[in-house]
C-alpha cells in the first residue's frame, strides 16, 4: 500500500507515531469486507486507546477528509457510514 497520503499538507502538524499506527492500521484492513470493517476499527481503536495513543476530533475529521479524497461518491458514502456508526457506538 502506498503511504502518499502521509504526505498530504492537512496532516503536517500530526504526530509521526500515530501515523505510523495509522499506515499500520491501513495495510490491515485494506483485505477487509465492508461486513468486517466497522469491528476492525472499533478493536485497532479500544486497542490504540489503552495504550495511550488518542486522536482529538479535530485529527479526526481531518483523517477522514483524507480518506475521502480520491474515493468515488459511493466509497465516500461508505466510509460516512462507518463514521456514523462509530459515533452511535461510542
Amino acid at each position: 500500500m502506498s503511504d502518499d497520503w502521509r504526505t498530504n499538507p492537512k496532516l503536517a502538524g500530526m504526530d509521526k507515531s500515530k501515523l505510523d499506527m495509522l499506515q499500520s492500521l491501513a495495510e490491515q484492513g485494506s483485505n477487509k469486507s465492508a461486513a468486517d470493517l466497522l469491528p476492525f476499527i472499533m478493536s485497532a481503536a479500544s486497542q490504540n486507546k489503552s495504550n495511550g495513543l488518542k486522536f482529538n476530533s479535530n485529527e479526526i475529521s481531518t483523517i477522514i477528509e483524507v480518506l475521502k479524497m480520491g474515493k468515488s461518491p459511493e466509497e465516500a458514502a461508505k466510509l460516512d457510514r462507518v463514521v456514523s456508526l462509530m459515533k452511535m457506538i461510542q
